[in-house]
């Protein structure tokens, strides 16, 4: 499909087009929360099956700090996408 017939469908549709990237957005920002905690939960489960259950507190008190750092950004984008989509959806049943 060319540009020139994709453009001329959104702009037959603006609503649907605005639903769509909503949808996109909202899926994106899902998957990343999503993505997120699995790496977060596996990083611990390594940590209690590397050391014994009286090194387990100290260790998992000290987990590496650049990961919480990337993790806590990865939560806060996913729920901007969220926020994103829900505003765009809003926006869409306004047109």
């Amino acid at each position: 499909m060319s540009s020139q017939a994709l453009w001329s469908v959104c702009l037959a549709h603006p609503a649907q087009s605005l639903n769509a990237l909503a949808l996109f957005f909202g899926l994106a920002g899902g998957w990343l929360l999503l993505a997120t905690r699995v790496r977060e939960q596996r990083a611990v489960a390594r940590l209690v099956a590397g050391s014994d259950a009286q090194d387990m507190a100290e260790e998992l008190c000290a987990v590496d700090e650049p990961a919480q750092r990337l993790n806590r950004f990865f939560y806060r984008f996913g729920f901007a996408s969220l926020g994103a989509a829900l505003a765009l959806s809003w926006i869409s049943t306004r047109l």
